[in-house]
């Protein structure tokens, strides 16, 4: 597991056995803190992870720089036929998501375990959007 921290702003990253890279974010994302999110997006070795889990339920504030690196991860994640799923976000961060219609790009899930796939009734239902080539009949 790998932590960085800036005051406003901390993440954790970690690899579940299936291989799934999560980040747990913590505080504020903005201009500040934006390229620190983008950064931990990236492994160790500098290369998107395939799958990622982006668990925000601990994000009190984000910006245009949160909503850019998301992106970033996103199409770096679907080049190399992966995903990126969101887990938790507050109603906040789920509204902020929504205006700008990253809700509808990237698939967006109630918990962590959901977003994992784990051990909860329809936690998949909506992992068809997580396809490079996006849901059935679009």
């Amino acid at each position: 597991m790998t932590e960085m921290e800036s005051p406003r702003l901390s993440v954790t990253r970690s690899t579940t056995a299936e291989g799934i890279a999560v980040l747990a974010l913590r505080g504020e994302i903005d201009f500040t803190t934006g390229t620190e999110v983008q950064r931990a997006l990236l492994g160790p070795d500098g290369e998107a992870a395939a799958r990622t889990v982006v668990e925000l339920s601990q994000v009190t504030f984000m910006d245009s720089s949160g909503i850019n690196a998301l992106i970033g991860a996103h199409h770096a994640a679907t080049a190399q036929q992966g995903w990126v799923r969101l887990a938790a976000p507050s109603p906040s961060i789920l509204r902020v998501l929504q205006i700008v219609g990253l809700d509808t790009v990237i698939t967006c899930y109630p918990t962590l375990q959901q977003a994992l796939g784990v051990g909860a009734r329809g936690g998949r239902a909506r992992a068809d959007r997580d396809r490079p080539d996006g849901p059935a009949g679009d």
